[in-house]
């Protein structure tokens, strides 16, 4: 099958943003009297949306504390909206990724459930060289990911239907948006969850490097 266009996840699938994600929420955490976790155990808590990333990180007791909630989820927006670059980079492989697509004709598009204005701020600085069309984080009224209301609207958007689509991601979320949208979904091995959970929840094929999509392309 000759596929057309590219949806990519963005936190753990073009950049890699956990030490980021985690720097500023232990310093949220630690301002408020929470302690703080190993970066590690972010790989567990991003995915579906900041709102649940900071209710994963409270202490069980708070997380549902609704004014703690909300509390540390502004803090959170305010720190990562100021370093939100320290140490977030592309994957290794991933420009060389993005231009052997373009080179093809390949659309690329980007959805993610971080919120919109970070999804877009982070795209435009971070992969300037490629041209995105569309970029979508977290934006009401769409629901987040896995409903794939996100992921339609990006096959309406460039004219192509679902099924010509391949959809990249590196969580459960992203693969049961592509299986809900129809799209062929791909679970990387970069980022942050393993095969087993990619697999369990509808990956189609497992890529351990960038340039291994295009074998799905030839």
């Amino acid at each position: 099958m000759k596929y057309r266009a590219v949806i990519f996840d963005l936190d753990g699938t073009l950049l890699n943003t956990l030490e980021d994600l985690a720097n500023c929420m232990n310093d949220v955490l630690d301002r408020s009297g929470f302690l703080p976790h190993r970066v590690e155990a972010y790989k567990y808590f991003v995915g579906d949306g900041m709102e649940n990333l900071v209710r994963r990180a409270l202490p069980e007791g708070k997380r549902h504390d609704e004014a703690t909630v909300a509390e540390c989820l502004a803090a959170m927006r305010w720190e990562y909206g100021n370093r939100w670059k320290e140490r977030t980079r592309p994957y290794e492989g991933i420009p060389q990724l993005l231009d052997a697509l373009v080179k093809r004709g390949i659309k690329i598009a980007v959805l993610s459930n971080k919120p919109d204005e970070f999804t877009r701020k982070m795209v435009a600085e971070l992969l300037p060289h490629w041209t995105f069309d569309p970029v979508f984080g977290e934006r009401p009224p769409v629901p987040r990911k896995p409903d794939p209301s996100g992921a339609l609207e990006i096959a309406n958007h460039l004219k192509i239907p679902a099924g010509d689509f391949l959809y990249l991601g590196d969580t459960n979320t992203d693969m049961q948006t592509a299986v809900a949208a129809h799209m062929q979904a791909i679970g990387v091995l970069w980022g942050f969850r393993g095969a087993d959970e990619l697999l369990a929840s509808g990956a189609e094929t497992l890529i351990e490097t960038p340039m291994s999509l295009l074998k799905l392309l030839d």
